[in-house]
């Protein structure tokens, strides 16, 4: 299920990908089945492990094309581990509201992209994650949890702050947020309320079948309770340095 959507974030074969905070991987495998040199990099060595075993299985299956490449690491966000202008491409998707000094994580992501990358950002959007929070505190009061909920024009204010232009934006999984309503209500660890286990097969059978009258029906209703805020942003070219 992926949150990025890449026919409006273009991928070229052989750009180098940074997949920060990649959690379980899955934009950090789509940009490998595109061929691309791709890090995904989190904080939970656990998770890195995970992905970088799904990594050596693609690879086994033949599902990267040739040129294409990808590592799992584990590291700090704040203090990103590689050189300035490093990356044609970061994404960051369902991290940043996780972590306190979100302007340093943007501070980073910029000092490694090249001039000219494309960094994709996507947060819970505002309406859906107030309401999570309004039915749950055990939703967002855990070691880790979400500390703050953004509201789109206070993210693009802060991407533009860290030097990005923004050239798009959307919402996505808008099916999902019913999901959480639900698991707020009878409690977040609660997985045997009927509700919650009926609504979580519709989800598992959506995201396996891929039925047209599903996917009509959360692209009509993305606009009003999308789940994910999506924002695109280029790292503009530095004017030419007069010599003189």
């Amino acid at each position: 299920m992926l949150t990025v959507d890449f026919s409006r974030f273009p991928l070229a074969p052989g750009d180098r990908v940074l997949d920060l905070g990649c959690g379980a991987g899955r934009h950090a495998f789509e940009c490998y089945r595109r061929g691309a040199r791709v890090v995904a990099l989190d904080r939970n060595g656990d998770e890195i492990r995970e992905v970088a075993k799904w990594f050596a299985a693609m690879k086994e299956a033949g599902e990267a094309p040739a040129g294409a490449s990808a590592t799992a690491m584990e590291g700090d966000a704040l203090t990103l581990p590689f050189p300035d202008e490093s990356f044609d491409v970061v994404i960051i998707s369902e991290v940043m509201e996780h972590i306190p000094d979100d302007k340093g994580v943007l501070a980073e992501m910029v000092r490694v992209l090249k001039p000219g990358g494309r960094i994709a950002i996507t947060v819970p959007r505002y309406g859906p994650e107030k309401v999570c929070w309004a039915l749950s505190d055990a939703y967002h009061e855990v070691e880790g949890g979400h500390i703050r909920i953004y509201k789109a024009d206070e993210l693009l204010a802060k991407i533009r702050e860290a030097g990005l232009r923004p050239y798009g934006t959307h919402h996505a999984h808008a099916l999902h947020s019913p999901y959480w309503w639900l698991k707020c209500a009878f409690g977040v660890d609660n997985d045997k309320a009927l509700p919650v286990r009926a609504y979580h097969k519709l989800l598992v059978w959506d995201i396996v079948k891929k039925p047209l009258a599903t996917r009509i029906a959360e692209q009509a209703l993305n606009p009003l309770i999308g789940k994910s805020f999506v924002a695109y942003a280029t790292k503009p070219h530095l004017p030419p340095v007069d010599a003189a």
